[in-house]
């Protein structure tokens, strides 16, 4: 869902991953950011998608991402492989385990479970 976001939602999205922030701190963050009622207009956007909410501190709003690690990661995941790798998760599997001097006994187990079900899932 995060993936289909248009730039300037996701944009914001990502700001608001990272704490709580008014419609002004939100545009502060931004890149060549739009007017102050544009971005409003985009953190409402969120929240009706379900992704964002509010809370009003001193009359202001006060928003902050909706937790959902699962989607957010799996969204960032997938556009990380698209972009990087192009599109392929072995790739960019094999990247990653290049960037690790030394794996445990259980993270190899779980990548050879992970390996042994994709083979599973060929067949």
């Amino acid at each position: 869902m995060i993936e289909s976001l248009p730039r300037r939602e996701r944009e914001i999205f990502e700001i608001l991953c990272r704490g709580e922030a008014t419609a002004a701190q939100v545009r502060e963050q931004m890149k060549d950011p739009p007017s102050y009622s544009a971005v409003r207009t985009m953190l409402a956007r969120l929240e009706a998608k379900g992704l964002a909410s509010h809370k009003t501190v001193d009359q202001a709003y006060v928003y902050k991402s909706v937790p959902r690690p699962a989607t957010v990661r799996d969204s960032a995941l997938k556009q990380v492989v698209r972009t990087f790798f192009n599109g392929s998760a072995a790739s960019a599997a094999t990247a990653l385990l290049g960037l690790t001097k030394s794996l445990s006994d259980d993270e190899l187990e779980a990548l050879q479970k992970a390996i042994d079900e994709a083979k599973e899932r060929q067949s």
